[in-house]
């Protein structure tokens, strides 16, 4: 049997001494309100076996923590056979004329929702928040019941890195209640949504404002650094404002502008940043990623979005902020979000500390993936037509609807991020279908950015990039009869065990490293001998896997607990240093 060990990250440990509520940072930066209540801390809770309310709970849960969690409190596997139950008292001090609405960041993963005895609302689906309008519900003392049914790694809805036999690349699974509860309160007509588009080249933004009922003047203030830059008045859910001089946003220079909208008696704020990201030649005619209309090298890691101690949900906002910090200090560009949908502030942070974001979709389909498709077929370079659905694990046609479902639920989250800069639909095969179709779909839906139709295996000739993984053995870039930009989206994946920061005492690398000196050694040599050549022969960027260690796969720049940064720091920023330097040479040439 495999012996798993308790770590804490130090935010953790923080989070289990003090009496702080969990996660007390504004949820969503992108249409926030002076006026809300954060319902994370402890709730009751029950695992039963049975679909009717418990007569009694099973003790207490650490919300916004899934039960599997060191930080939940719990540590206990929700099954497919289970039913997961909260419970909290809730008073809600109500203001004359509001509504309240309660929020959920996201639930894995199919969740009802009562209040007094009452059903509320239902969702499905994992990863993606969620509102009910509570105002007719409440009374003065209130009870807030939720129950929760998670399939994990199931053939219909989408779970990722999820599995209940894991091990390897797959992580252990996680249910229930993940991001953060909150109520808000809100006048009868309030700003539902607001989808902010820069238009670098006309040098404007556009504002699309979204209410339950038609109104006659929004006002709308854009401000930068405390400074107001230009006022406007919207009589429609729609206008474009004028931004003749703007700094342009990059990771270099990750200038943000403020937006106060302001509808009656109804206030949010929220930001957006000028940037525009597209495709070009440089001057070897070579296919090239553009960010503000200028070439620039897409240098990144991947990104699992782990940690030992809250699984999928990090243990602070500060946890979230010193990822993207030590990265950016490494001198990558870039993270490829693998295989998960973050909490908004991750991406929030993002934004304004300068770090391009890769988004993929979370994957699904049938749990047991064809090691022929995904292994075998890959190394010889056969690749598959993917409407071969049994092949792909996606027989099931409502697996692929819910599939394209959950792409507009991505999209709709996700629109507003700054740095955002591609999608990428499907990883490895991993449920892949119709991937030109989808890809294609998804374009109609966000213009504004790149797509990676298909990252690794099973290409089909479409979309912006050619992407392969290589791990087991050396990359050379081969020419592209499609044109389309040149990224290794993955590879490396070196390892090196740290003692007393491995969550388990069976361990998973490609190529496994006895002291970081050797460790060092060969990240730099595989750079040297394989990234350096191909950047002259139109290489655009780089996947390195991966940030951090993850349960048995110790294939991190940092630890599981993030407590020990394992490669030798100056020599990385001195790899990456020269990667731009290369890619900024073969521009001109």
């Amino acid at each position: 049997m495999v012996k798993t060990i308790d770590l804490y990250t130090k935010w953790g440990e923080y989070v289990v001494k003090t009496d702080e509520l969990p996660l007390n940072d504004y949820p969503r930066p992108q249409l926030r309100r002076d006026n809300w209540q954060n319902l994370n801390g402890f709730w009751e809770y029950a695992i039963s076996q049975s679909e009717t309310v418990p007569d009694k709970f099973d003790g207490q849960i650490r919300v916004p923590f899934s039960p599997e969690s060191l930080l939940s409190g719990v540590q206990r596997l929700v099954t497919p056979a289970d039913t997961l139950w909260y419970r909290r008292k809730l008073t809600v001090e109500q203001q004359d004329d509001k509504r309240v609405l309660l929020h959920f960041g996201a639930v894995d993963q199919i969740c009802q929702v009562w209040l007094n005895g009452r059903l509320v609302g239902e969702h499905v689906g994992g990863y993606w928040p969620f509102t009910f309008d509570i105002t007719n519900y409440l009374q003065s003392e209130n009870e807030l019941l939720v129950k929760v049914k998670d399939a994990s790694d199931n053939p219909i809805y989408a779970y990722g890195k999820q599995k209940l036999q894991h091990g390897q690349i797959w992580y252990t699974p996680q249910s229930g209640i993940w991001q953060t509860v909150w109520l808000e309160q809100v006048p009868s007509n309030y700003v539902e949504n607001l989808t902010v588009t820069p238009n670098f080249d006309e040098s404007s933004v556009t504002l699309s404002i979204e209410t339950a009922h038609a109104f006659e003047q929004a006002n709308i203030v854009i401000s930068k650094d405390g400074r107001e830059v230009v006022r406007a008045t919207a009589a429609h859910s729609e206008i474009t404002i004028e931004l003749p001089e703007f700094d342009a946003w990059t990771p270099d220079t990750p200038h943000l502008y403020d937006v106060e909208v302001t509808l009656a008696e109804d206030r949010v704020q929220s930001y957006f940043g000028m940037r525009k990201f597209s495709i070009g030649k440089n001057a070897h005619g070579q296919t090239v990623p553009l960010l503000n209309n200028q070439p620039i090298f897409h240098n990144g890691l991947l990104d699992q979005g782990y940690w030992s101690d809250g699984l999928y949900t990090p243990p602070s906002d500060e946890a979230m902020i010193w990822d993207i910090e030590q990265v950016k200090a490494l001198g990558f560009n870039m993270l490829r979000k693998h295989i998960k949908v973050e909490p908004l502030r991750w991406y929030y942070h993002c934004d304004r500390l300068g770090m391009l974001v890769w988004q993929d979709f979370v994957s699904g389909g049938a749990p047991e993936y064809s090691r022929w498709l995904i292994q075998i077929l890959p190394f010889i370079n056969i690749q598959l037509k993917d409407n071969k659905y049994k092949w792909f694990r996606r027989e099931s046609l409502a697996s692929r609807q819910q599939f394209e479902t959950e792409m507009h639920q991505t999209v709709a989250t996700l629109k507003n991020v700054t740095s955002l800069a591609t999608w990428v639909p499907f990883n490895e095969g991993w449920g892949q279908f119709d991937s030109t179709r989808i890809g294609d779909m998804l374009r109609d839906l966000d213009p504004t950015r790149l797509i990676d139709y298909v990252s690794g295996y099973h290409d089909q000739g479409e979309g912006d990039f050619k992407s392969p993984h290589i791990y087991y053995k050396k990359y050379r870039l081969k020419p592209d009869k499609h044109e389309r930009i040149q990224i290794l989206s993955e590879f490396g994946g070196y390892s090196l065990p740290t003692e007393h920061h491995m969550g388990t005492d069976k361990l998973f690398g490609y190529k496994m490293y006895q002291t970081p000196a050797e460790f060092s050694a060969a990240y730099e040599k595989l750079f040297v001998e394989e990234i350096y050549p191909a950047i002259e022969q139109g290489l655009s960027g780089t996947v390195y896997t991966q940030v951090s260690d993850v349960e048995e796969e110790i294939n991190g720049l940092f630890t599981y607990d993030r407590r020990v940064i394992k490669i030798d720091q100056a020599l990385v920023r001195r790899v990456n240093q020269e990667i731009y330097r290369r890619f900024a040479t073969q521009q001109s040439k």
